[in-house]
């Protein structure tokens, strides 16, 4: 059983190694593009397991001098750059299969290559579930972009496999070029949702209005009478930690020793329901109910 990070993300190098060995060497006794093209794919997915095992080793460290904030972004940023590293594969795949195209080839010795891409599917999709159940635990972006480089892996490497019978059944060897392009086309798509979710943790995007309502929702179950209403509801993440904060205000006649009590209480609220979150309360007067605009604000604010 992996019970860390950095263990399941050098779980996923050595697999990658295996796998890139394998690739190669079938590529070159069959001369196969599609199986050369995946192991391009898996060389990629090796470059982004290092990044991973690397990311979640700095993520971890305390915050220092230089970085107040912690370390978690780190993760976000290496989730990023195997997002870009994906869509530089998938490029490097298109142009070979399209030469491969126009210009010809031959495809031989297949049982070879069907037999490594059998393994290939059944060796990713293990330790992509292995990595997949650890991101889940520890909210890692990075091992959730590594267990989807190895899903996507896994699903490419079915895709050649039928390209690969299709080329043993009907002798058309056109059927490896096409089936490396529509592999390119999975692995663009995989690499594009990387970037999606991870830029958006990078420029501070909201939290989803799931986790948001989460959020209000305990809240209010740390009213008290003394408490007027809040505003000025903001959250975001880095990596695997959530930083929340707001304004809340008092009625007049609560003493500040009591606000600051009553903060606490709210802060334990959120924390107990969104893990790994940090809470900043802003305390003020019930007569501070300006310009809230269009913030985020409670349902039972005064007002």
């Amino acid at each position: 059983m992996i019970r860390s990070k950095s263990g399941a993300a050098a779980l996923s190098i050595a697999s990658n190694l295996i796998l890139i060995a394998l690739k190669l060497a079938a590529g070159a006794i069959t001369g196969s593009i599609a199986i050369v093209t995946e192991a391009v794919h898996s060389l990629i997915d090796l470059v982004a397991s290092v990044i991973a095992f690397v990311s979640v080793r700095k993520a971890g460290e305390p915050a220092d001098a230089d970085h107040p904030y912690g370390h978690e972004k780190v993760e976000s940023l290496a989730a990023a750059i195997e997002g870009m590293l994906i869509l530089v594969g998938a490029g490097i795949i298109v142009f070979e299969a399209t030469h491969r195209l126009v210009v010809g080839s031959q495809v031989e010795t297949l049982g070879v290559g069907i037999a490594v891409m059998g393994f290939s599917v059944l060796a990713n999709l293990v330790v992509s579930s292995v990595l997949s159940r650890r991101a889940r635990e520890d909210d890692s972006p990075a091992l959730e972009a590594d267990a989807a480089h190895l899903r996507t892996d896994a699903l490419t490497s079915a895709g050649v496999l039928a390209g690969l019978a299709l080329v043993q059944v009907t002798g058309i060897v056109a059927f490896d070029s096409i089936t490396a392009l529509l592999v390119a086309a999975a692995i663009v798509a995989a690499g594009l949702r990387i970037l999606r979710r991870s830029s958006g943790v990078l420029v501070d995007e909201a939290l989803p209005g799931e986790e948001m309502d989460r959020i209000e929702a305990a809240i209010a179950a740390a009213r008290t009478p003394e408490v007027a209403g809040y505003h000025k509801l903001r959250a975001r993440r880095a990596g695997s930690r959530r930083y929340i904060d707001f304004h809340v205000q008092y009625r007049s006649g609560t003493s500040l020793e009591r606000a600051h009590e009553l903060a606490h209480q709210m802060r334990g609220e959120i924390e107990a329901e969104i893990r790994r979150a940090e809470v900043l309360i802003h305390v003020e007067p019930e007569t501070s109910l300006r310009d809230l605009g269009r913030e985020r604000s409670g349902p039972f604010r005064a007002g």
